[in-house]
Order: C-alpha cells, then sequence, then structure tokens
C-alpha cells in the first residue's frame, strides 16, 4: 500500500528504526520489532546507513520483514549520494521483489571520508529518477528550522517544492523541539504550493550526548524550556529519560490539537519509550 494514501482517512503514526551496526547483530531489530508491533503504527521506515557502511544491505531484510511477516506497511531509506543508476536500479528491483511500494529518497549525509558519486548529487535527481523506473510511493525530507547547507528559509523552501514537483508523494521534517518552527514552516509549505501530507518528526531525547550529536549534526536549536530540563536531570539518567518522553508528549499533544497530518516517532530502537509516548497519545489520535 502507498503510504500517502494512508492520510486520506485519518492522523497518521509512523516510526523510524535502524539497522544495527554490525550485521551479524541483526537479529536484534527483530526483538525490537515484536514490542513495537503491538502499538499498530501505519508504517515503520528503515534507515540506510552513511555511506560506506556494512549496515546498508541490512535495510531490505528488514524493510521486507516489516512488511511481508509482520504485516505493516514499510519504507525503506534510500540516499543518493554515493550510489550510481546502476546501484539504484538495482535497489529497486530488490523492492519490487519484497513487494517494498515507499521509498524515502534523500540526497544522504556527505561523509569526509568518502567521495560523493554524481549521478544524484540533489534528492530531486533521485526522486526523478525512481519515477522514472517504477511505480513507488515517494517520501521527501524536509527542514523546519532550515536545511544547515542552505542559505534561507525561503531558498530552502524553493527546495523542497523543487522536490515536490518531480514526484514527492508526501513529506517527514526532520527533528524540532520548537512547535513554532514547524507551524512556521507549514504556511510556508502551503503558500509555495506544496499540498502533500506533511509529517511532524519527533525525537524523544534521554541523555544529554545524544542532544549534543543532534544539534552537531542538524543545526536544531534548542528552546530555552528544553535546556532547562537537559541542565536539571542530565546527571540523573532515570530522571532525565522521563523528562525527555513528557517533553516529546507535550509536543505531539500540541501538533495533534493543531492538526498536524501526521507524527513519525524517531524510535532510536527503543520500544520502552515507544510504548511509553503511545500510551499517553492513543486516544487523541483516534480524536
Amino acid at each position: 500500500m502507498r503510504t500517502s494514501e494512508i492520510f486520506k482517512n485519518k492522523t497518521v503514526l509512523s516510526l523510524e528504526i535502524f539497522p544495527p551496526r554490525r550485521t551479524a547483530a541483526i537479529d536484534i531489530i527483530y526483538d525490537t520489532l515484536d514490542e513495537l508491533k503491538g502499538l499498530n503504527p501505519d508504517f515503520i521506515s528503515v534507515t540506510y546507513g552513511a555511506g560506506g557502511s556494512e549496515n546498508n544491505t541490512a535495510t531490505l531484510e528488514i524493510a521486507s520483514a516489516i512488511k511481508n511477516d509482520y504485516g505493516i506497511e514499510s519504507v525503506a531509506h534510500l540516499p543518493g549520494i554515493y550510489l550510481t543508476q546502476g546501484d539504484v536500479l538495482k535497489m529497486l528491483d530488490g523492492f519490487k521483489q519484497q513487494g517494498i511500494e515507499n521509498i524515502l529518497a534523500l540526497r544522504g549525509d556527505i561523509n569526509p571520508g568518502l567521495a560523493p558519486k554524481q549521478d544524484f548529487r540533489y534528492a530531486s535527481d533521485l526522486i526523478s529518477f525512481i519515477k522514472e523506473n517504477g511505480e513507488f510511493n515517494i517520501i521527501g525530507a524536509c527542514y523546519p528550522e532550515g536545511h544547515n547547507e542552505c542559505g534561507s528559509l525561503v531558498e530552502d523552501i524553493g527546495n523542497l517544492k523543487t522536490k515536490v514537483d518531480a514526484g514527492t508523494d508526501q513529506l517527514i521534517t526532520q527533528l524540532f523541539f520548537d512547535n513554532n518552527y514547524f507551524y512556521t514552516f507549514r504556511e510556508r509549505a502551503t503558500h509555495a504550493g506544496i499540498n502533500v501530507p506533511l509529517e511532524a518528526g519527533i525525537m524523544p531525547v534521554v541523555n544529554k550526548k545524544q542532544i549534543e550529536r543532534m544539534v552537531s549534526l542538524c543545526g536544531v536549536k534548542l528552546p530555552r524550556k528544553f535546556t532547562a530540563m537537559m541542565e536539571k536531570y542530565e546527571n540523573n539518567p532515570i530522571a532525565m529519560r522521563d523528562a525527555g518522553i513528557a517533553y516529546a508528549i507535550d509536543q505531539i499533544v500540541d501538533l495533534l490539537a493543531q492538526d498536524v497530518d501526521g507524527i513519525h516517532l524517531y524510535t532510536m530502537n527503543n520500544p520502552y519509550i515507544a510504548h511509553k509516548i503511545y500510551a499517553a497519545i492513543s486516544t487523541l489520535l483516534a480524536a
């Protein structure tokens, strides 16, 4: 099923997981899926490792298991920056064989130690290529605070419009911690003629190291309410975990009240956190 169709009937809840760093440990992810399936997500996306990572081959296996063994729609991440057209055609064939209809098409993060290929310099290049070579539902990434390599929000919205015009069927945002960025972004996107479903990406932060890495990679801004939480509980792991869950729930409740199309929960492969959040918002999703 094309996941973009689900938005016509309900507020969507989706989850994201990632393959283990070592392919030998792949069985661990099935334990995670056993615990996540009870949340009845509308789909689960599976990330693709950074360029050169050995866990890239696990994406197809896990996405296939989600779809064919667990009976949940799956989304396979596909970053193009280190792939050739031949590589992508081979992967698209693998997706077709496993019945995977949904792809999150990305440029991908640049690894300073690897030279990028030249076939897909931008996500829009990859999206156009996929559209020309298969009947896939294509999901794009977007950035409420602007992409950290983009000069301005206006330019970033223009780039997003290019991605949507290339064939993007739905969008998922990067994580953010201030919902006002999302609301402003949603309004600008609508004014630019971007009318595909837009999911808000939410990441529960449960330790200081995790957020420091996110700020470094993504450049997300931290509101005072969030930093006060970090400062108060950073040396108490249990309190920090519970405070991070509470903060994410607060964000989601506000987003649902503002008629968000869907919530995409970055689970970090932690079923405990996902279950706590789901228990707090499940009735709101159905309202």
